[in-house]
């Protein structure tokens, strides 16, 4: 399934990143930085220096390569990304962190995928503003 939307928000155990699919979402805890690189990519607003994924969105489109997409699958409690790079018409699929792959998906415009499965298990329910349950 496609993830909808991406939000960035802080919780009692540090920054985690929603990512929304329906009437759900998929929580995952990240660092300071990598949340700082999300959100600057969803807001559109640029740090004064490059940060890790700004430097890695600059490499690829400076040789006309990009990410198309990011599939973000659960084992064992970890969340892992699989990253799928497209650079001179050859297509390598990479392991990474699903942060640093969400990251470079939001910057690169690119799908996020996971499965309904994984929406199953880790998705919670999202409540509209009035409190109720969606």
């Amino acid at each position: 399934m496609r993830v909808q939307n991406v939000e960035v928000r802080v919780s009692e155990l540090g920054p985690v990143v929603l990512l929304k699919v329906h009437n759900r979402a998929i929580p995952i805890f990240v660092d300071s930085v990598v949340a700082r690189s999300i959100h600057g990519a969803l807001s559109g607003q640029k740090p004064a220096r490059p940060l890790s994924h700004d430097l890695m969105h600059n490499i690829l489109e400076a040789f006309d390569g990009k990410v198309s997409q990011v599939v973000v699958t659960l084992k064992d409690r970890i969340f892992y990304g699989a990253l799928t790079v497209v650079l001179q018409k050859t297509t390598k699929v990479f392991d990474s962190r699903s942060s640093d792959a969400i990251a470079l998906a939001i910057h690169f415009k690119a799908p996020i995928l996971v499965s309904q499965e994984l929406l199953d298990s880790s998705g919670l329910k999202l409540e509209e503003p009035d409190g109720t349950a969606l």
